[in-house]
């Protein structure tokens, strides 16, 4: 996009006051909605403009300068010319003679002024001109700087002369020129709105007696004069980018074309393309050495380097205009029969019609909207009265150019009110379950560019109920070849789609939707949440789903704020350097997922992958698939482009090892064990290098002082083992109790956990529900028996309890000694794993707790703020808890240390690991 230069876009200009005391009396000579603004901006300033000389009005609609000025009561001159055969009209001149302007403002003017006019007042005449003169001087400066490839824009205003822009320069501003930048983009963001301010200051430099007049060098001066459609035909044989300057060069006026199957077609919407070419349908084009490509996303052509660019619409010779994508289907487009609410709604459109063009005496199927006289400010206007009189109906501007004939335009609003212009709805077949109180429909197949389908080979296998055993679905089991074609499809959507292009905050607003998408499912996302991992309805609801939620909305607030910076770097003299950097994003990316917290470990992924701009292939742990698969769902609901997001249900050895080896991904995010966390770090550096980060295994400690507030850090102290049933990363692996208050911590819990209730989740009042899955079930409770076989005491629990499911009593083990296979161990479930400390002794129980190969988390309770911070810079863990626990926050980067691996999610931090940093610099 455009981007301004700051100090280096004023080339000949003197610092602008605050204040202006000077003031001029102005004639104001040309037309348009530029010339408008200026008008207005002086007037405000305070100089008086003593007349406005402009074009006659057109089909009975005056020009906007016009317009302006007679609301206003200065006097307005309408000539259709200034001369006939090279010689002034007296009534013309003398008419201009009587307002007394000491100076002529010409903003925007496409009549020939004679001299005696430009030379006439005080101060002679200023023009603004929208190239850096001398180059591109003449007509259509802005369509000759892109149709060159001119890596800057800018304007120019100078003093007029008789020669054609030659005169000397009074200030000059200037902006890089992206390579997909239009003439539009160029116009509306800067040459439109910082020419205004430019002419404004131009004037007052004049008033203030401080105007330089800076002569024009010929050296690199150029002439271009206008292009007309017969001259706009496309070349071939160039470079891809060639092309497309000459495509976006043209746009919207006069339009280059080329012969397609015998008649003219124009291109408009171009865009350079990346990467390897999508598939698509053959198109011959005239003259072209290889045809053009059909393709979802338009049509695609090459230049004679080998590179692509990609057409958004076609134009036929009868003005109606189509997605270039749609180009071989155009012949079954029908013409639509009304029904009565929908007659009204065209009766309304045509009474705004009417309205902006006041000069056609009745609105036709074949009145022209542009050709009767509209300009784009009216298109403005039209969509918005359309969208205030037809209950908000949506269009967008585009559909004014595509539809300009009346007729066509009724046909496309009344396609886009029926919602025929949508995609084919997504098709889902569910599995349905009546259950806590609703009815939950959980897709269950592969989710991949867009759409559910089967693995390739049909396997499916069986997602397991904890609370009782029972099969909740039989879903895809995602093969190799499935991984590639949800990599195709994530690499073909940040190369060729709609998600590579779009602009941040529009990125931004589909996460807020999506985000808003999840709370408003809340309730059904918790229970599958609780059916298929265990989790309590209660804490699901709160934590796995909520915090998905505020996750997605902290990162969609920061896709429009990712920046780089200016860095002062030694000048290579004589010349000068500027060197910024700008943060992009990497491609494709994986992310493979645990089974605790299986909805929100998506979103502390995903988000912060989505945001930066990547897109993603998920894979879900193999045991808890379900709410990412309803996640899918909603991300189609929430408006995101087909490929951005996919999900594959399946095993880690094959689906997630294929996803580490994949040459085309170039970020992975782990969440899970250190040893497989190391076999995919060493996959993904033995394929491609990909960029890697690692949230591991963690042995926690947790400290507890005796001059701690004991039952709160009793009550904490139970959360930071027995939350979500002790499946959680950062869970207290082991408690070391300082001596003195070790027993009466231990009564303590004992006796607050006897109180705790385990049964079903869905009961509101459960407090502990089942383990995830059988094998990790039988894994806790030979954890414990090994414990008890090296001589930790069990003072509670320890047990399967017994009733259908898998569910394992909160468990206690004191007199744990550091050699202990429990001391070193994480354990992932409800086991209090407890050793004491003798009192006083900070740095022994220090050097005891950093003795893992573990740094995930950490915490310790005192009231002692200088010894909670000494320790707190003792640990060696990513996050340090004080006189709480579990306290993560979308806000805070959250990751580890040693094994528990490397890399952050959440908070700013997170981004960085979804995105490369650039270096640009630039000699000028």
């Amino acid at each position: 996009m455009l981007s301004k230069t700051s100090h280096l876009l004023r080339k000949f200009s003197t610092t602008a006051t605050v204040y202006y005391q000077n003031k001029l009396k102005l004639a104001l000579i040309g037309q348009s909605l530029f010339g408008q603004e200026v008008y207005r901006h002086l007037q405000k300033e305070g100089h008086k403009v003593v007349g406005v000389f402009t074009v006659p009005d057109k089909n009975g609609k005056a020009d906007p300068l016009a317009s302006a000025a007679e609301k206003d009561g200065t006097p307005v001159f309408k000539f259709p010319r200034w001369r006939v055969k090279g010689k002034p009209i007296e009534e013309v001149v003398d008419a201009y003679k009587s307002v007394g302007a000491e100076l002529n403002v010409l903003p925007f003017c496409t009549q020939f002024i004679p001299m005696d006019v430009i030379d006439g007042p005080k101060h002679g005449s200023i023009i603004y001109h929208p190239s850096i003169l001398p180059r591109h001087r003449g007509a259509s400066a802005i369509n000759w700087t892109l149709i060159q490839g001119d890596k800057k824009a800018g304007f120019t205003v100078f003093w007029a002369d008789d020669g054609l822009d030659t005169g000397p320069i009074l200030l000059q501003r200037e902006c890089d020129v992206g390579l997909n930048d239009t003439v539009d983009e160029l116009y509306n963001q800067f040459l439109f709105p910082e020419g205004i301010k430019a002419m404004v200051e131009a004037v007052q430099l004049i008033a203030d007696g401080k105007a330089p007049r800076i002569p024009q060098s010929e050296e690199g001066a150029t002439y271009e004069g206008i292009q007309k459609k017969e001259n706009a035909k496309i070349s071939w044989d160039q470079p891809a980018e060639a092309l497309h300057n000459w495509i976006r060069g043209h746009d919207k006026v006069p339009g280059a074309w080329a012969m397609i199957d015998g008649q003219m077609i124009t291109f408009y919407g171009s865009s350079l393309l990346d990467g390897s070419a999508p598939p698509g349908e053959e198109l011959a084009i005239e003259g072209a050495s290889k045809p053009g490509l059909v393709t979802k996303n338009g049509l695609v052509l090459f230049g004679n380097d080998g590179k692509m660019l990609l057409i958004k619409n076609l134009q036929f010779e009868d003005g109606r205009m189509i997605p270039a994508s749609k180009y071989f289907s155009t012949d079954e487009i029908s013409v639509l029969e009304l029904t009565e609410d929908e007659k009204n709604m065209a009766e309304d459109i045509k009474s705004i019609w009417k309205g902006i063009l006041s000069n056609v005496a009745i609105i036709e199927d074949s009145t022209d909207f542009f050709k009767s006289g509209a300009s784009s400010m009216d298109v403005v206007r039209m969509i918005e009265e359309i969208k205030q009189k037809c209950g908000g109906l949506e269009l967008q501007n585009e559909v004014v150019y595509m539809a300009p004939k009346f007729g066509n335009f009724i046909q496309m609003v009344v396609r886009k009110y029926r919602g025929e212009d949508k995609e084919e709805e997504l098709v889902i077949d569910y599995v349905s379950k009546d259950v806590n109180h609703m009815t939950v429909k959980m897709p269950y197949q592969c989710f991949i560019n867009g759409q559910f389908i089967d693995a390739e080979d049909g396997k499916t296998y069986d997602s397991i109920n904890p609370t009782d055993g029972s099969v909740i679905a039989k879903v895809s089991l995602a093969t190799v070849s499935d991984v590639d074609k949800a990599v195709a499809a994530a690499k073909d959507a940040f190369d060729h789609g709609e998600w590579g292009r779009m602009n941040p905050r529009e990125r931004g607003r589909l996460m807020y939707r999506l985000a808003d998408l999840m709370e408003e499912y809340q309730e059904e996302l918790a229970t599958i949440e609780a059916i298929d991992s265990g989790a309590v309805y209660t804490l699901a609801l709160k934590t796995h789903i909520g915090m998905s939620v505020q996750t997605f909305r902290y990162f969609a607030g920061w896709c429009d704020k990712i920046q780089g910076s200016t860095i002062p770097i030694n000048h290579a003299r004589p010349n000068h350097n500027l060197t910024f950097t700008k943060k992009e994003p990497l491609g494709v990316c994986a992310i493979v997922i645990p089974w605790n917290y299986p909805l929100m470990m998506l979103a502390w992924k995903s988000a912060a992958c989505l945001a930066a701009g990547n897109t993603l292939v998920l894979k879900p742990a193999q045991v808890t698939p379900l709410t990412a698969l309803k996640f899918a769902e909603l991300s189609v609901k929430a408006g995101f482009p087909k490929g951005v997001i996919n999900i594959l249900p399946g095993s880690g050895g094959l689906a997630g090892q294929r996803l580490s080896e994949h040459p085309d991904i170039r970020k992975l995010g782990f969440t899970g064990s250190t040893p497989v966390g190391k076999q995919i770090m060493k996959s993904c550096a033995v394929s491609n290098l990909k960029k890697v980060s690692l949230e591991l295994g963690g042995k926690s400690p947790l400290i507890i002082f005796n001059d701690c507030e004991l039952d709160k850090a009793v009550r904490m102290g139970m959360g930071a083992v027995f939350f979500n049933k002790g499946e959680n990363c950062i869970a207290a692996g082991r408690l070391f109790v300082e001596e003195s208050i070790h027993d009466e911590f231990i009564r303590k819990v004992v006796e607050e956990t006897k109180k705790m209730k385990i049964g079903d989740p869905l009961d509101r009042s459960t407090d502990h529900g089942p383990q995830n899955h059988k094998a990790h079930l039988e894994k806790l409770l030979e954890y414990c028996e090994t414990g008890v076989k090296e001589g930790a005491t069990l003072v509670y629990g320890g047990r399967q309890v017994c009733r259908p499911g898998f569910f394992m009593e909160p468990t206690i083990l004191t007199d744990v000694e550091d050699h202990m296979y429990v001391a070193r161990e994480e354990s992932f479930g409800p086991v209090m794993v407890i050793s004491k400390f003798k009192d006083g002794d900070i740095d022994g129980v220090l050097e005891r707790a950093n003795s893992t190969e573990y740094g995930l988390a950490s915490g310790v309770f005192t009231k002692d703020i200088s010894k909670a911070l000494y320790i707190s810079d003792k640990l060696e863990a990513g996050t340090v808890f004080i006189n709480t626990y579990n306290k993560t926050d979308v806000a805070a980067p959250f990751g580890g240390f040693k094994q528990s691996g490397f890399g952050k999610d959440l908070g700013e931090e997170a981004l960085h690991e979804y995105l490369r940093t650039k270096a640009v610099t630039v000699e000028y």
